[in-house]
């Protein structure tokens, strides 16, 4: 209830407040772009353009900021072109003339005029309905009461003082009910233009910025990720493969001349072998998880909560298959982050939660250890954000030193 009476209020002021000074944009708007078109021909005018920009520009911020309170969203901004650098004094001055935005302000100060008087009038009468029908018994009484009518008439005896209150009371609770639904199509109406005029290119223009800083936090990801398992695979299984050539070279000189030591010799290769093998298989599972792939994220998440060296709990709240991209990325979080723990927390216990609400997978990592995990670069889990942000996730850690440590991945899906 608190929450209607706060909307209804923001909806009432914007409407309210905003008619006056749409009107006054108006006039101003009009006028400036009128004076300055028709002396444009002498030269007169482009300052005067360049003025009613500004003026349109300083409006529109106006209107930004009432955008915020009506949609229940940020303010956005657009970032207008700047003047070249090492530009002229005529240059910097007319530099608002070359950027659409500040057309589209002026723009949006014209068109906002019819827009802000049918909203102001729907205002005014869905306040004034219940207003006045409800506070009806007592300024009806006293009308009535002026007119020189008897306590009987005013009783309901002779006059029709009664069924009138009752008629207005009716009336009145009926416009209370309506006046949230009529202020906010009221107030929707005039922001659906402000929106569509002073915040839709810019953003659309964060949009574009986000899906550029995500495809470069991709290639990033990518990156980090080969150049770790390059480094992996020459620093674990290539030298073992080495070392292994080097030792059935060995066996076969031994074979002629002493066969018990290059039976010896090929025992080793062997053991070798199935070391290598077992390392290339945990290689392969931070890339291509089989079982993620077969079976999704809950038996891999399971699968890796029992390799991991600290207990694991795990509490997962999903049952359904999900984008490939997305089940990898979670995985690979849990895989990284569990690999942190086990090296460097000196944890205790680890929980992992994954639930999957409003189509957003949630996932939380803790531990009890000692804390001082943190997404900067040059650290592991700046590898972890720029994975998520590619696919439009977010990583947030919460670890200060002495722990505990929270880790918490939301990613988009569907």
């Amino acid at each position: 209830m608190r929450s209607l009476m706060r909307r209804v209020l923001l909806d009432t002021r914007y409407l309210i407040v905003g008619f006056p000074t749409a009107v006054i944009g108006f006039v101003l708007l009009v006028t400036g772009l009128a004076a300055g078109i028709g002396t444009a021909v002498v030269w007169i005018g482009v300052p005067i353009l360049v003025g009613t920009l500004m003026v349109a520009r300083g409006f529109a911020d106006s209107e930004r900021g009432w955008l915020s309170d009506v949609l229940g969203r940020p303010a956005v901004r657009p970032r207008y072109k700047p003047a070249p650098a090492g530009a002229g004094r005529f240059r910097r001055m007319v530099n608002p003339m070359t950027s659409g935005q500040s057309w589209l302000d002026l723009l949006h100060g014209i068109l906002v005029f019819p827009f802000a008087i049918v909203s102001f009038v729907i205002t005014v009468v869905f306040w004034a309905i219940p207003l006045f029908s409800l506070t009806f018994p007592f300024y009806g009484w006293i009308m009535v009461n002026t007119d020189g009518t008897t306590l009987a008439e005013i009783l309901g005896f002779g006059d029709g003082y009664w069924p009138n209150t009752i008629f207005y009371l009716v009336l009145g609770v009926v416009g209370t009910v309506v006046l949230p639904f009529a202020v906010r199509g009221a107030a929707m109406l005039r922001a659906g233009l402000g929106r569509a005029l002073l915040t839709s290119v810019a953003e659309l223009r964060e949009r574009i910025e986000d899906l550029s800083e995500g495809r470069a936090a991709a290639v990033s990801a990518e990156a980090n990720a080969l150049r770790k398992l390059e480094r992996d695979i020459h620093d674990g299984p290539q030298q073992r493969l080495v070392s292994l050539a080097m030792e059935l070279s060995r066996a076969q000189r031994q074979l002629q001349k002493d066969p018990e030591a290059a039976q010896a010799t090929i025992g080793q290769a062997i053991t070798a072998t199935r070391e290598t093998l077992d390392e290339l298989r945990a290689l392969s599972r931070g890339i291509a998880p089989p079982i993620l792939a077969d079976r999704g994220l809950a038996p891999a998440l399971a699968a890796l909560a029992g390799r991991c060296t600290v207990p694991v709990e795990l509490d997962i709240q999903v049952d359904r298959r999900f984008n490939a991209a997305v089940e990898n990325a979670i995985y690979y979080v849990v895989a990284e982050t569990l690999t942190n723990i086990a090296k460097h927390s000196r944890a205790t216990v680890c929980t992992i939660q994954l639930s999957h609400a409003s189509n957003t997978l949630m996932l939380t990592i803790g531990d009890d250890g000692v804390g001082g995990a943190h997404v900067a670069k040059g650290h592991g889990l700046a590898g972890l954000a720029d994975r998520l942000r590619a696919i439009d996730g977010e990583l947030v850690v919460n670890s200060p030193d002495g722990g505990p440590t929270v880790i918490v991945a939301e990613v988009p899906c569907v």
